[in-house]
């Protein structure tokens, strides 16, 4: 058996311009965290001739092009995968809740193919094959930022250029200020779903035709972007805060659903509460309000009593592993 485990992330600064529609003519910057809710991915051998994959449905199949899952069939195409697999899913976050599961899941499975054929991959590779199989072979309207947050872990800045190459950093920030990010950012739980496609589709379109309010949006973002890296690294949380509460103003003008009277409820609630500075994580639509709050006690009494659930967190620095390579 192998077992693959890979993070989920929030992100920091930058959200949406790392989109082929938009990075290949301005270029793209986005900052992300991965974070310790993970996605795990098993491979195990079966003894009758066809493919087993187990995730939200159950699919038995005697040929890879019989793979009802895109991902999962795509990936098997890709490197010629055997049969007698069977292939689980498990998450510790549900997908469609704006936490990168589907980047995290391909990355995850491909650790796990390249275990399989017994082959080193870095994370670079990892992240760019993932990325290959949903932009060019599935023609989703996604961008790399859940790919390479969730192969390569931690802060980190990503920066992409027009020919799609992505550069990574790890954000430079003193332990102080990690300590503090980590203990004041908090999740919580709209219990919206989503697809994230169907907002994203709407951003990618208006990019390709230059859109002009779509990209001088994109143009502003990125600058928050950078702005968010410099107040981390200076240690200006305060400052980083206010940075989120802007870039959600202006997320939100990127799509008619990009939010709904309950999240934006929510959203003051927060402000009202204890929160400096929030946003929704994500494509939009649902999924988790993050806020960098100074009185966490107010802000999750008024939550709770609003109906929302607080998902915990750390900083995972790992980005995907093998957790268990017995051979098959």
């Amino acid at each position: 058996m192998i077992i693959t485990r890979t993070p989920l992330r929030v992100c920091l600064g930058g959200g949406g311009t790392d989109l082929k529609s938009y990075y290949e003519h301005k270029g793209g910057f986005f900052i992300s965290a991965a974070i310790n809710k993970y996605l795990y991915i098993s491979l195990s051998k079966i003894f009758k001739p066809g493919y087993i994959i187990k995730y939200s449905q159950i699919e038995k199949t005697e040929r890879i092009q019989q793979i009802e899952h895109p991902l999962v069939r795509e990936a098997f195409k890709l490197h010629n995968i055997p049969d007698r697999i069977e292939l689980n899913c498990l998450a510790d976050i549900p997908a469609g809740t704006g936490l990168g599961s589907s980047g995290s899941f391909t990355v995850g499975l491909l650790k796990a193919i390249y275990e399989l054929k017994e082959h080193v991959v870095t994370k670079q590779h990892l992240a760019e094959e993932a990325c290959k199989i949903e932009i060019d072979f599935l023609k989703r309207p996604v961008g790399k930022q859940d790919q390479y947050i969730s192969s390569f872990g931690g802060i980190t800045v990503f920066e992409i250029d027009t020919k799609g190459r992505v550069t990574v950093n790890p954000l430079s920030i003193s332990k102080e200020t990690f300590d503090d990010l980590q203990e004041n950012l908090l999740l919580f739980f709209t219990g919206y779903s989503r697809e994230s496609t169907t907002i994203l589709k709407e951003q990618h379109e208006k990019s390709k035709k230059l859109n002009s309010e779509m990209i001088q949006n994109l143009n502003f973002i990125k600058k928050l972007g950078i702005k968010s890296k410099n107040a981390l690294i200076s240690g200006d949380l305060n400052n980083f805060a206010e940075l989120m509460n802007v870039h959600w103003n202006y997320k939100k003008k990127r799509s008619s659903v990009m939010t709904n009277p309950d999240i934006n409820l929510w959203y003051e609630l927060g402000m009202n509460n204890g929160a400096l500075g929030g946003k929704l994580i994500g494509a939009g639509g649902g999924g988790f309000l993050m806020f960098y709050v100074k009185d966490k006690v107010a802000i999750r009494k008024a939550m709770n009593d609003a109906g929302l659930e607080e998902v915990k967190f750390n900083f995972d620095y790992e980005g995907t592993k093998t957790v268990i390579n017995v051979g098959l």
